[in-house]
């Protein structure tokens, strides 16, 4: 059975902004698993990688940047712990001091160049999405009348930053 471009979108809007695994995404919209993989396979093809939308789009919502600054934030925090305890230790010899110091100075740089090389993928996609978002609240708060407009030219266009910045 042919599935025309609406039925797409709304797959890998379901996927994308939803964030339904592509099964239940799917399902949801009455279509084979099958057809739905072909589909996320055929647009990435075609610039639209399906999965980084939807990691730009959890991304935009906080998801994954509230995971990183948590984790962040529970690294610091061990860091001035460790040092605390690197200072205050009357036993150890200072060798074994600055070995310990510049090995915790290491991982920790590592660390926060391993977070800023997971994001540049999806950043400014995510910008994107965001602006988006905004856009979209904006449109449905200050002019209502034109909600309906926005909404139809809002799927189409995403795919179309998709292909831009994913």
């Amino acid at each position: 059975m042919a599935h025309g471009e609406e039925k797409i979108r709304a797959v890998r809007a379901s996927y994308v902004f939803d964030q339904l695994g592509l099964e239940v995404a799917a399902m949801k919209h009455g279509v084979p698993d099958g057809t739905a993989k072909r589909w996320k396979r055929e647009a990435k093809a075609e610039g639209d990688d399906w999965d980084k939308a939807k990691s730009a789009q959890m991304i935009a919502g906080g998801g994954i940047e509230d995971v990183v600054r948590q984790t962040l934030a529970v690294v610091v925090q061990q860091v001035q712990a460790t040092v605390e305890t690197i200072q205050a230790a009357p036993d150890m010899p200072p060798a074994e001091k600055v070995q310990a110091l510049a090995s915790l100075a290491d991982a920790y740089n590592k660390l926060m160049a391993a977070s800023k090389r997971l994001m540049p993928e999806t950043d400014k996609l995510a910008v994107a999405m965001d602006v988006i978002k905004r856009l979209d609240a904006f449109v449905r708060e200050s002019y209502p009348q034109h909600a309906g407009a926005f909404a139809e030219l809002l799927a189409p266009f995403g795919q179309d930053l998709a292909r831009a910045y994913g």
